[in-house]
């Protein structure tokens, strides 16, 4: 059936701009009750991706009580992240001593001014020697400030866990967020069935058949953007360390986890071009040669990602370019803030899903 064979009759066109209307007043609540459904949110998002591992353990293990499959999936989870921050905490440790190390040896004004001289033009060490001080760059280098610098630049992650600057109301949403989540994956089943029986007789068919599109699209999509997303970090990682970044290892990493919105790996260039610079004046090299070798590397990521990961990886999947992704999340996060960052790709994919199926009659997505 297809739904653009009716004709736009007034009775439609009526019928229309109410629907039209009743959207705009849904968002309208969303983005009035955000602060709360945040936490929900949230909580959906991560019993989604976790439940498949619930599931695996319930039907393999002796106990067939969903209580102990769902505390045992989340301990597996907590273990992983707790190991992974226990290789991480001190790799990050290490870098940022490097750098103090390396910021300290410029506190000489003379003689970082002396080397600025050698490579850069009087006009711009000039400025460079107005804007930068060493010295309080080495002292503000310590693990407070830097703590406190992604709590002022990563405001909106910030309140996702905390809401106000109180630790106390942080931890309150944390501990609601994990609610949400074992009372979700408690009931998965349920809740993944139950929710059809709402669904009017005469538009169930037509929702089941969107909503199935979407997981399936949802589900090739995260999959193969993760898997692009830690291939171009181990890469950024690995030229940064070839040419001699400093904190080049962590901050490639940081690139690839960047990378899950496609494209937002140009914002690591800022941070790599200073580590660049100072890298550079530390060692007596080249800031020319160092900049460029940096450069070379972005440039051959983004061709290997490009040219060979996505293609292969994420194919024709979704059938969404990259770039309309980056606008479905800027449209949305600027309607709806943080909340409208995490339902961005749902609701686009379910747009997509039933203009495809129903407005223009293509075939079901596949997943790969």
């Amino acid at each position: 059936m297809m739904l653009s064979e009716s004709p736009f009759t007034f009775d439609r066109v009526v019928r229309i701009a109410i629907a039209v209307g009743v959207i705009w007043l849904l968002i309208t609540l969303i983005a009035y009750l955000s602060d709360v459904l945040i936490p929900f949110a949230v909580a959906l998002l991560l019993a989604y991706l976790i439940n498949p591992l619930t599931s695996w353990l319930q039907r393999k293990l002796p106990f067939k009580q969903r209580i102990i499959s769902v505390l045992l999936s989340l301990t597996i989870i907590l273990a992983a992240v707790v190991l992974f921050l226990s290789i991480l905490i001190p790799m990050v440790v290490s870098e940022v001593a490097q750098m103090q190390r390396l910021l300290s040896g410029l506190v000489d004004a003379d003689q970082w001014q002396a080397r600025l001289q050698d490579y850069v033009p009087e006009e711009i060490r000039i400025y460079i020697a107005d804007l930068v001080r060493f010295e309080e760059l080495v002292q503000l280098l310590n693990f407070e400030n830097i703590r406190l610098f992604f709590q002022q630049i990563l405001p909106g992650i910030w309140g996702v866990f905390s809401g106000t600057i109180s630790f106390i109301i942080g931890l309150a949403v944390v501990i609601v967020i994990l609610l949400y989540l074992v009372f979700i994956l408690l009931d998965f089943d349920e809740i993944s069935e139950g929710w059809k029986e709402l669904i009017p007789d005469q538009y169930r068919q037509v929702v089941l058949d969107v909503v199935s599109d979407f997981t399936k699209a949802m589900r090739v999509y995260f999959r193969a953007q993760a898997l692009i997303a830690f291939i171009v970090g181990l890469l950024f990682a690995l030229g940064f360390w070839l040419i001699g970044l400093p904190m080049g290892i962590l901050l490639g990493l940081f690139i690839g986890l960047l990378n899950m919105v496609p494209y937002l790996q140009v914002v690591g260039l800022i941070p790599a071009v200073l580590f660049a610079i100072a890298g550079a004046l530390g060692a007596g090299e080249s800031i020319w040669v160092m900049l460029v070798l940096v450069l070379a590397v972005f440039a051959v990521v983004q061709v290997i990602q490009d040219a060979i990961l996505v293609p292969r990886i994420m194919g024709s999947a979704t059938g969404f370019n990259p770039a309309v992704i980056l606008l479905s999340l800027s449209i949305w996060g600027k309607l709806l803030g943080i909340l409208g960052l995490l339902i961005a790709l749902p609701v686009t994919f379910l747009v997509h899903s039933y203009y495809k199926r129903f407005l223009k009659g293509s075939q079901p997505v596949k997943e790969q």
